[in-house]
């Protein structure tokens, strides 16, 4: 048997997550298609990191067994076959053991709001024409950093063992006229990017103080935090593996 991992970006407008549901549009769904169609037989995928619906991401990763060897040019071809908003940007052999969820060791999202309106961002940032503290919004990306609970960022009904979380990276920055929250870490929650987007948001407009949010992280309460923003300004922007993991492959 011959496990392959699958390099893939998607714009997520129109599909309602990254994993396979019932009757529901998904790019692991497109991907299983283009494979069916191109390899004729049924191909059962796995993926690195789930995005929710609307979510995009510049970087994701999934893995499949296949019993023949198959050839890389396969990548115009299904390319070919997918539809314009998903893309493969390449595939390459793996050990049978390899996993592309499991053996990943941290992931990047950034999230992405405007100012001014702009025809050309409204479906990859989010609109938001208030004044920001950029100050307050660095102080509460600092705190994360300092608490391991994300209890409070998790959505209601998340099926998970822990609620622990380590934050390799977070912090906000200007570019080209947006504002940016960059965040790494060891594993994220269910809406928790968002959440985290949301509140430190009030702070950065004033409606509570940083010590009023890192009471909500205190809380461990996920009715306290805000996880109003769409979900069109977040983007997965890399899956990170250990430094020679690709050359062992």
């Amino acid at each position: 048997m011959n496990r392959y991992f699958l390099e893939v970006g998607y714009h997520g407008a129109r599909y309602a997550g990254s994993q396979v549901q019932q009757n529901a549009v998904t790019v692991q769904a497109e991907l299983e298609k283009a494979l069916k169609i191109y390899l004729r037989q049924q191909i059962a995928l796995t993926g690195s990191s789930r995005t929710d619906a609307g979510v995009h991401a510049k970087q994701n990763f999934y893995h499949f067994d296949i019993a023949e060897p198959v050839n890389p040019r396969a990548v115009y071809n299904l390319n070919a076959i997918l539809p314009p908003d998903v893309v493969i940007r390449g595939f390459w052999p793996v050990p049978a053991t390899a996993h592309c969820r499991f053996d990943a060791i941290a992931r990047e999202y950034e999230y992405f709001i405007y100012a001014f309106k702009d025809p050309f961002l409204a479906d990859r940032a989010w609109y938001y024409p208030y004044p920001l503290n950029l100050q307050a919004l660095a102080q509460a990306a600092m705190a994360l950093r300092e608490y391991e609970d994300f209890t409070s960022f998790s959505k209601r009904n998340s099926q998970v063992k822990t609620f622990k979380c380590k934050m390799l990276v977070s912090e906000w920055r200007q570019e080209h006229g947006l504002t940016v929250f960059r965040v790494k870490g060891n594993r994220f929650l269910r809406g928790m990017v968002r959440g985290l987007v949301g509140t430190m948001l009030q702070v950065g407009t004033g409606k509570i103080t940083l010590k009023e949010f890192r009471q909500i992280i205190e809380a461990r309460d996920c009715t306290k935090a805000d996880f109003s923003v769409p979900a069109h300004g977040l983007f997965l922007q890399q899956v990170c593996y250990p430094d020679d993991y690709f050359l062992n492959v």
